[in-house]
């Protein structure tokens, strides 16, 4: 069985090529390529592999304030401050198609999980669903009140759940395109939000410098975590979905025990504020962007926990049928709809770590 005691994460390269605050980051599913976008107007697509040479995309007008790839890898999307959004093939001749996609600056762009179309947020107020192939704009949600910082489509592509500085976190059905329920407890600007990846919860960053997470079945508030001394500017889930990663203002990045409700690791690696976060697919590797202008690729490290091994300790032996990717979901699930007892000692939980940490 492996060692339940993991390894601290470590910073294995840095990237510096940007000439202003990073933004934003990705990771291409199959691992090779890594992008950022930042307030210098361009997108650079690094090499995983050493000694390779990076790709520097120049044609948007202002900062770029997102990037994703496309399930496949094949394709590249970012949205900047100059209102657009273009689809870039990452490769070295960077050729790219600009759709005219908002009245305001593009917040936020992510592509469904089957690559057909992809989602945009903005200063506008409004979410809009585009075709990835066809080049056509589909529809818009136009519920939020003030500019929408996020818009993330669920795993299986039939919700999308949305922030805004409206200080809510909305959750839509893409068929009927309603707002199905909408979120009211930040206390402030909401910055970012993600889909869990059973896609049973959702995971919400804000300026009140929280981290909320949300039951998307009952809507109830299941995690309440308040770590950072200044806003949370983003945040990503672990593909096993034990685990959560945050960036914030306070210049740190922390890594939080989802399973136990806890604050696992505080990483210091920026000078000023993370601005950005994203685990790689695998998540044997996170990267970061800040304000210092640089990219940093750290190895988790905590992932090397077989939880399979482990679980098949803790569970009768009725339990071991089912795959070690199953079960652990299957876990995970129980305890983010614990009972109303157990959350509250959860949160207690949680206070008396942030007391112990609070200079």
């Amino acid at each position: 069985m492996a060692s339940p005691y993991p390894e601290d994460p470590s910073l294995e390269r840095h990237f510096k090529g940007h000439r202003d605050a990073v933004t934003c980051v990705d990771f291409s599913f199959n691992m090779k390529q890594l992008a950022s976008g930042s307030m210098d107007s361009c997108l650079m697509v690094w090499h995983m592999k050493p000694q390779s040479r990076a790709y520097r995309f120049t044609g948007h007008k202002d900062a770029v304030t997102c990037v994703n790839f496309s399930p496949s890898g094949h394709l590249l999307a970012s949205g900047s401050r100059d209102k657009t959004v273009r689809i870039w093939v990452p490769n070295i001749k960077g050729e790219s198609t600009v759709f005219r996609a908002h009245t305001a600056t593009v917040r936020s762009v992510h592509f469904c999980s089957d690559g057909q179309s992809f989602v945009t947020a903005s200063d506008d107020k409004t979410i809009k669903v585009w075709s990835t192939h066809r080049q056509k704009f589909l529809f818009s949600l136009s519920q939020h009140i003030n500019w929408v910082r996020c818009a993330k489509f669920s795993p299986d592509g039939r919700l999308i759940v949305s922030a805004s500085d409206d200080k809510t976190v909305k959750l839509w059905d893409k068929t009927s395109r309603e707002c199905v329920h909408s979120y009211c407890e930040h206390g402030g600007f909401v910055t970012y939000v993600d889909f869990h990846p059973s896609g049973t919860c959702v995971a919400a960053a804000g300026m009140d410098n929280t981290v909320k997470v949300w039951d998307v079945r009952t809507h109830r508030l299941l995690q309440h975590y308040q770590l950072h001394s200044a806003a949370v500017n983003a945040l990503s889930f672990h593909p096993s979905g034990n685990y959560l990663v945050t960036a914030s203002s306070d210049s740190t990045l922390k890594i939080l025990d989802l399973m136990e409700g806890r604050l696992l690791y505080t990483l210091h690696g920026h000078q000023g504020p993370a601005t950005t976060v994203a685990f790689s697919r695998t998540g044997e590797y996170f990267a970061s962007g800040g304000s210092d202008e640089q990219v940093m690729v750290w190895k988790s490290n905590f992932d090397v926990i077989d939880y399979g091994e482990v679980l098949r300790v803790q569970r009768p032996p009725a339990t071991l049928a089912s795959s070690s990717g199953t079960l652990t979901v299957s876990i995970l699930e129980q305890r983010l709809t614990q009972t109303e007892d157990k959350l509250k000692q959860c949160l207690e939980n949680q206070q008396l770590i942030m007391q112990r940490t609070t200079p």
